[in-house]
Formats: structure tokens, sequence, C-alpha cells
């Protein structure tokens, strides 16, 4: 066994190839060169600032919502789904009933980051397999889907990716026996303390989980979480703020291009693909933050240029508006407790202060407004 190969592709009796993963971590252990070791130090020290900055923001929380929705968009798009960001603001909040029907697949996703949130929490839960097939149930659950996915257990039978049928699928993950030793190796690699570095280990779950490919849908996704829980865990955030989706969607090519090579041995070649996106996102999202933080305070400097009344009943929807940047005079309402009329009055201020504007022109009735300068922070590289 070379030191950088995982597994080797074996035949099957039914007269396909699997690819069987050797025992994880390889003994021999995995030799980084210095480029990659350079790499993952700029990754921590960006994961480091991005965390600090981060807990400087107030209403920290609202902000986070749009990171999911953000992530949970284009980990949906890498497996075909076309409905976008502004589609899940619009169905989370029901406030228009003609939305594309795959919105569904980025509500259901956005529905199990904020379940693994709330799981991971409690501080005496371990990230382990039950963990990821819970993660997984939320995803998938009465979720629109193509085929039957088993909401929640690893999968029962042989699967395969790319190709109609596994003898002419590009890539053939371990049959299930195979699955359930390469499952409990990567359980306790998660858990030892090695001396990978966290950034570069939180790579390697990801490329082993999908060689594993261990569910029958939806693996993508519930991999892509992984990355995020891990780091989160392990304490080099204070919030879940880093998610790698939008990078893996922006290569998409280059993505599966870099897995299949790690299910081959070119370990290396992913890892450093996978550290360009951490340093690449945590960037942007620092970026993000500034943003945000400038934007944030001008609004704020509009309102307080009202006169009293109307700056406090502004006051009641602004920051509202971080975590439901998109909504109707009856949203309004229920914040508020005014009148339809007042409602509108303070839509109608803050259209006029440029803080909103009508989603859909020329809409007479049923009409929704966007916060549209702070979702296209978020939007920029959709």
């Amino acid at each position: 066994m070379e030191n950088n190969e995982i597994g080797a592709y074996k035949a099957q009796p039914t007269g396909f190839k699997a690819f069987i993963p050797h025992p994880f971590p390889p003994k021999v252990g995995f030799n980084f060169d210095q480029n990659i070791h350079k790499k993952n130090n700029e990754a921590t020290r960006l994961l480091g600032k991005l965390d600090g900055i981060t807990k400087l923001l107030p209403d920290a929380d609202f902000f986070l919502l749009m990171y999911l929705r953000k992530d949970a968009t284009s980990s949906s798009q890498i497996e075909g789904t076309r409905a976008n960001m502004i589609d899940a603001i619009v169905a989370e909040a029901k406030i228009d009933t003609k939305i594309p029907d795959d919105v569904d697949d980025i509500l259901h996703y956005i529905k199990a980051l904020n379940y693994g949130i709330e799981r991971m929490k409690a501080d005496d839960f371990p990230m382990v397999l039950r963990f990821i097939r819970e993660l997984h149930k939320q995803l998938m659950q009465k979720a629109r889907a193509t085929h039957f996915s088993d909401p929640g257990e690893f999968r029962k039978s042989q699967n395969w990716i790319g190709g109609i049928r596994p003898d002419n699928a590009s890539f053939v993950p371990p049959p299930v026996d195979e699955m359930h030793h390469a499952l409990n190796d990567l359980e306790k690699f998660i858990h030892i303390d090695n001396d990978i570095p966290t950034v570069t280990k939180a790579g390697l779950i990801h490329a082993q989980f999908e060689t594993i490919h261990p569910f029958l849908d939806g693996n993508g996704r519930t991999g892509r979480m992984l990355i995020t829980f891990y780091l989160w865990k392990e304490g080099y955030l204070e919030k879940p703020v880093l998610f790698l989706s939008s990078f893996f969607k922006k290569h998409q090519k280059l993505y599966y291009e870099k897995l299949l090579g790690y299910h081959n041995g070119d370990i290396s070649d992913w890892i450093e693909f996978f550290l360009d996106g951490v340093v690449e996102i945590a960037n942007e999202a620092i970026d993000t933050v500034g943003k945000i933080t400038a934007l944030r305070e001008k609004d704020l400097f509009k309102i307080q240029t009202l006169g009293k009344r109307a700056s406090e009943s502004a006051a009641l929807v602004l920051p509202k508006l971080y975590a439901q940047p998109i909504v109707t005079v009856s949203v309004v309402q229920k914040w508020t407790g005014f009148t339809r009329a007042g409602a509108q009055t303070v839509i109608d201020r803050f259209i006029k202060m440029g803080i909103l504007t009508p989603k859909d022109k020329g809409k007479k009735y049923g009409q929704s407004y966007m916060y549209k300068s702070y979702i296209d922070i978020f939007n920029k590289n959709e």
C-alpha cells in the first residue's frame, strides 16, 4: 500500500468493481508538504479573525440565519436545485404561493442545519454516527425526492455515482459490510486527538465521508454540513458562520474531480483545494461582516433622522429585517401590532429612505418588499 492510497477497487460477485477503503487513517499517516501546512496556517488564522469579528456583531443570530440560507441554497444547487435564496426567504415567511417546488430542498437543508446547531449546543453530545443519521433524517424526511432515500438510515444496498448501473458508474462506494467498517473508522478518526491540524482534518473527514457514501441519497449535503459542525465542535468558531458550499458550487466540476482524485490517492490535491476554499470563504465572510456593520450603521442613522414617533416605530422593524429581509404589510403588522395603514406607513418611509424596495414592480395587491442592499451582500456570488 502506498502512503497516499486510502483504498482499492475490488471485483464483486455480481461483476462490477467497488471501492473498498483501507483502515483509516492510514498507519503511515499523511505526508503533507510545506505548502499545505502553510495554507492550513493561513486558513486557521482567518478562521480566528472571522470568529473574533463575528463576536462583535449585534444581532449575530439574525445574520447567522442568512448564512444558513446561503449555504442551504448553494449546497442544494450543487445537487440540481434551481430555486434561489430569495425563493427560500419568501417560502419560509409564507408570503407568496408562487414559488418553485424545489425550494423545498433548501427548506429541508435549513431545517437540518438548525437541528444540528441545537443538538450540538449540548456540550455532552458527541459528534457521532447517530448525529450524522439524525441530520440526514431532518434533511430527507418528507423531502421532495426523485427516489427513496430511507431518511436517517445508512443504506442496506449498493449505491453508485454516475452511470445507470454499478458496472458503468464513475464511482462505486463500498458494499454495505465494508461501509460499516469504514464508518466506524471515520467515527474514531473524528474523536481521536492526533497531530493532524484541525482545518486539514475537516477536509479529510468530508472527503472520507463522501468516499463511503453511506446513504441512498443526500450524501453530498450531509457531508458538507459535517465540515462546519466539526470546526464548530472543535472550538474554531463561536458560531457556525463558515460554510463552504458556495465555494464548491462555484468550482463544482473541480470539486467533483478533486473528490474523485481523493478516492484514487490524490489526497494532497484534495486538501489543497479544500484549504483554498476555507481561505476564500473566510475572507469573504470577514468582508460580509464589515459590509453588514456599515449598512446597519447607515440605516440606523437614517432612522434617527425621523421624528420621535416615526423613528420609534421604524426601530421596531429594522432589526427584524436582518433575519427576514422580505416582508409584506401583514408581516410588519405582526411585528409591531400596528394597523394595516400604520404598517404601510412604516414601509413607505423605508422605501423613501432607500431601505426597502417593492419586490414585484407593478404588482398592485399583495406586494412584498425587499431589504435589497442587505440581501445583495449575501447574494453577490450567487
